[in-house]
């Protein structure tokens, strides 16, 4: 484990970071937003974004709750949880239960796609008026008797909904201020990628589906809806939205800021290390970190081994998770209409693995669990 760097030196830290927000933001030519330690925390977290090829606002995953008998079988609860990409993160988060949470993405665009489910989630008390509002659809007029809707009447309501033009241009508005009172510096640019991704939602409604740039979109690729629908392997609906408990979980930990988008490389030399340090000073331990299929590309880029490094610099809680999924060839025994499998493995255990030479390739890795 790394040494435990002082209190102060973390206020130090975040401190150091508001100059640099307000510089860019000046630079952006935007007023500077007022101090808030949300923003600084993120710039005091983050390093220089990357490029990957796909938008990503919802993920291609239809895999993703396959892993959730594990989480319960682990009893894992609370902590510190770290993962990447859109809202998948959001299910995991419900029934884990930790108490901050952390997005890291390479892409910057991923954190502007937060800050949108982050101004949603402060708009919305209930899951029927999320979806209402990610979806640019006219709540319903009485949305507390909606708190014990199934998901089948929730998208029912938004498939029976139209987007109009006032409608949307209102929430425009909301959704800007909301945005702007996080602190966080933006350019002209990326508010208005902010809303092109808000209004790919609006436009598509339910029937919205993952897309990469560059390549053609593939019949597996899921829906909003059937991500929305999915089952564990159990039959039971376990989408953060299934649940009004799970909902109100998540909203409560966006509303006190503890679910922080990050800009980051998981093997890259600063945001995973900073979080490490944040955690230590809090006194926090991870319970699950969920890569995606991050590997794939760490192997492919042979930076898989400053990942571990990464990995180790973490404090972790006894039986902490990776959760991870795995694509095409590499995914044994997908289930039909699936392309991919997702699966867990003790953070300790590839940690022993790597070091002891029983990994070192992504087939080695998807094989060792």
């Amino acid at each position: 484990m790394p040494s435990l760097p002082t209190r102060s030196s973390f206020r130090l830290l975040r401190a150091a970071a508001l100059p640099v927000l307000l510089s860019l933001a000046v630079a952006a030519g935007q007023a500077p937003p007022a101090a808030s330690a949300f923003a600084a925390r993120i710039a005091a977290l983050s390093e220089p974004g990357g490029f990957f090829d796909t938008d990503n606002l919802i993920s291609n995953e239809r895999s993703y709750l396959q892993v959730m008998p594990d989480l319960a079988a682990a009893g894992l609860h609370g902590g510190a949880y770290i993962g990447v990409g859109p809202d998948q993160n959001f299910s995991y988060i419900a029934r884990l239960r930790p108490s901050i949470a952390f997005i890291v993405d390479v892409r910057r665009d991923n954190l502007l796609l937060h800050l949108v489910f982050k101004a949603l989630f402060e708009q919305a008390p209930t899951r029927v008026e999320y979806l209402s509002l990610l979806f640019g659809r006219e709540p319903p007029p009485r949305p507390d008797q909606w708190r014990t809707a199934s998901l089948e009447r929730l998208a029912s309501w938004i498939d029976a909904g139209r987007p109009s033009a006032a409608r949307t241009a209102a929430l425009d508005a909301r959704l800007d201020a909301a945005v702007k009172a996080f602190g966080v510096p933006l350019s002209d640019d990326e508010v208005a990628t902010m809303r092109r991704f808000h209004h790919a939602f609006i436009d598509a409604g339910l029937a919205l589906r993952f897309e990469s740039l560059g390549r053609s979109p593939r019949s597996y690729y899921p829906t909003y809806r059937d991500l929305l629908m999915e089952t564990d392997p159990g039959g039971t609906r376990r989408h953060y939205l299934a649940s009004e408990g799970d909902y109100a979980f998540v909203r409560a930990l966006e509303q006190r800021d503890l679910v922080v988008p990050v800009v980051g490389d998981l093997s890259g030399s600063k945001a995973v290390a900073a979080i490490g340090r944040l955690l230590s000073e809090r006194g926090e331990a991870i319970t699950a970190f969920y890569t995606s299929n991050v590997e794939f590309y760490l192997f492919g880029r042979s930076t898989f081994s400053r990942f571990v490094a990464n990995l180790r610099q973490l404090p972790r809680a006894k039986g902490s998770l990776i959760i991870r999924s795995v694509f095409d060839g590499y995914a044994r025994a997908a289930a039909p209409g699936y392309a991919s499998i997702s699966l867990t493995q003790p953070i300790d255990e590839l940690l022993d693995a790597y070091a002891n030479g029983r990994i070192r390739s992504y087939g080695e890795l998807t094989r060792s669990r």
